[in-house]
């Protein structure tokens, strides 16, 4: 097992890496809209926090060897399911290669963000 980290991403917030590679497979924390360059959140509404969570992604993936392309599965949560449509636009700009997902509404997220999204793909 190996843990994967990059300043190009948020640095954890917690006792947790940002990523960790098993064998060909790349696990990412839950991704919120921090800006690695700040540590805080300055997206305003979903589609900003959630290009931000993208490039976060992004960021990651790369680090690891992987890309956006090779994303098997993500798991999304929205603050609040309204969001869904504007989510969804944003999303479907980084993950054109439409892998497995779970979309899901929580009573809150870390820092009052709109959403989160966490990712598994190959490297």
């Amino acid at each position: 097992m190996k843990t994967v980290y990059t300043p190009a991403a948020p640095a954890a917030i917690g006792p947790y890496s940002q990523a960790v590679q098993t064998g060909n497979l790349l696990f990412t924390s839950g991704q919120i809209p921090i800006n690695p360059a700040t540590g805080n959140v300055e997206a305003v509404g979903i589609e900003a926090q959630t290009r931000q969570i993208c490039e976060n992604i992004k960021a990651l993936l790369e680090a690891a060897g992987s890309s956006l392309d090779k994303v098997v599965k993500t798991v999304c949560f929205l603050a609040d399911m309204n969001d869904f449509a504007a989510f969804n636009a944003v999303y479907a700009e980084y993950f054109v290669s439409k892998p497995a997902r779970s979309c899901v509404a929580v009573k809150a997220l870390p820092k009052g963000v709109l959403a989160e999204v966490e990712t598994v793909a190959e490297v």
